[in-house]
């Protein structure tokens, strides 16, 4: 595939993101299935194009109002190859040539668009902060409030292309004998700083490269969301309940914590996602894991094990505001009816699933958000409506964990600890309720 038929490729996709409301992810995976033919090589560069291409949304579109110009996947494209790759408009001109699979030739509107911003670099001092960190409008004040003089720092850190995370499951492999593996297989491999059982991947390899990932060895997950999962702390023989557990990433650490013993339930309101992590949890040989589709945070499932478990993970539908490095246009969809829907929602699952913790028995509610108001105000309401539980601090359940950005919970950035935005508060059950 030529760098013409690549820039066509990225169009369509790109036309399609604009279209439909699935994850860009998705819809790039869906593509490369339905054409094999594109070799790893190629994928691997329309890939790295289309993900620039998302995370300077904001500032693409900036300068493209600058010129009065639409922010259209085709408009976007032309400005990046301008100001983000430095190409004249001679050189765009003979990329788009309106040839086979080539662009469609280059318009008079456009050439003028090229000719304005030859020269130009994608920042421009004139931006303001937001579209410089590429903020969507809607969490810029949260996040100032939070971030204060940090605010530009903590945007940048979200820009970055995410590495690549794995844990290892220490019922199979070990982490040296794994990163042994992946440097013989020629990838730049190390052990993550904080997550005990992480390794971290620099580059971004074909998963067909790695076989572990096929024999259950290890497992794709942010050293973040480790550190989430480490928090529950569950023992074996123990009963726990992951409540909102999704593709299973977090079941399968607390699994492995129990050694295989004692009982995991899996419960998620989405029926689909939780069939698709059963195969997970076989490839990991893991057979203390239940699934169990709720049909809202209130199902009587909930009602007739009340007290039942030791500990219970609360792991929030969110903003997501922390997976924005990994997820860059998550930042330009629409959060269904917005905060205004998900602080509430939020509220009622925390509510219900602490109905399942016995007496003694911990609590820990986790977002992927950055957002005080998805975090320690959600904490701070359900503890005012809950005097059963309190907050066990940080430096008592996870010591280790010293460089938190909170004092209690656990709060990691991308700019301050390299990982994804995660939250994490832990709480202790004290008496019936």
């Amino acid at each position: 595939m030529n760098l013409a038929a690549r820039l066509q490729a990225t169009l369509d996709l790109m036309q399609e993101i604009d279209s439909v409301v699935r994850p860009a992810d998705a819809v790039v995976s869906a593509s490369f299935r339905a054409h094999r033919q594109i070799g790893d090589a190629d994928r691997g560069q329309l890939s790295e194009l289309l993900y620039a291409l998302l995370r300077h949304h904001a500032r693409l579109g900036w300068w493209l109002t600058k010129q009065s110009c639409e922010a259209t996947p085709r408009n976007r494209l032309l400005a990046w190859l301008a100001l983000g790759e430095g190409k004249t408009p001679e050189q765009v001109h003979g990329l788009f040539s309106g040839g086979q699979s080539a662009p469609a030739a280059l318009t008079e509107p456009e050439r003028k668009l090229l000719a304005k911003l030859q020269g130009g670099t994608i920042e421009h001092p004139a931006m303001p902060d937001e579209v410089r960190g590429e903020c969507p409008a809607w969490a810029a004040a949260p996040l100032r409030q939070r971030f204060g003089e940090s605010f530009p720092r903590e945007m940048a850190g979200l820009l970055t292309p995410p590495p690549l995370d794995l844990r290892v499951n220490p019922l199979k492999a070990t982490r040296e004998a794994m990163l042994g593996a992946l440097r013989r297989l020629g990838l730049p491999a190390e052990p993550t700083r904080l997550a005990p059982f992480g390794i971290r991947v620099t580059e971004r390899p074909s998963l067909a490269r790695l076989p572990m990932l096929k024999s259950g060895e290890v497992e794709i997950q942010d050293e973040g969301s480790q550190l989430v999962a480490s928090l529950v702390d569950a023992k074996p023989g123990e009963r726990v309940v992951d409540f909102c557990a999704g593709a299973g990433g977090k079941t399968l650490a607390i699994a492995v914590q129990m050694e295989n013993k004692g009982h995991v339930i899996a419960c998620d309101v989405l029926a689909n996602r939780l069939k698709r992590s059963a195969e997970r949890f076989r490839n990991a040989g893991l057979h203390n894991i239940e699934t169990k589709p709720l049909t809202s945070e209130k199902d009587p499932w909930v009602k007739r094990h009340k007290g039942g478990f030791d500990r219970v993970l609360v792991d929030a539908p969110c903003s997501g505001t922390g997976t924005w490095r990994r997820n860059p246009d998550a930042r330009w969809r629409v959060l269904g009816d917005g905060l205004e829907t998900l602080l509430p929602l939020q509220a009622s699952i925390l509510a219900s699933a602490a109905r399942l913790v016995k007496p003694g028995g911990r609590l820990v509610y986790a977002t992927c958000s950055m957002l005080a108001e998805e975090n320690e105000a959600q904490v701070a309401g359900f503890l005012a409506a809950h005097p059963a539980f309190h907050v066990v601090p940080l430096r008592e359940v996870a010591p280790q964990l010293k460089e938190s950005a909170h004092p209690d919970y656990l709060s990691l950035t991308p700019a301050r600890h390299g990982t994804d935005g995660f939250f994490a508060a832990v709480l202790r059950r004290d008496a019936a309720f």
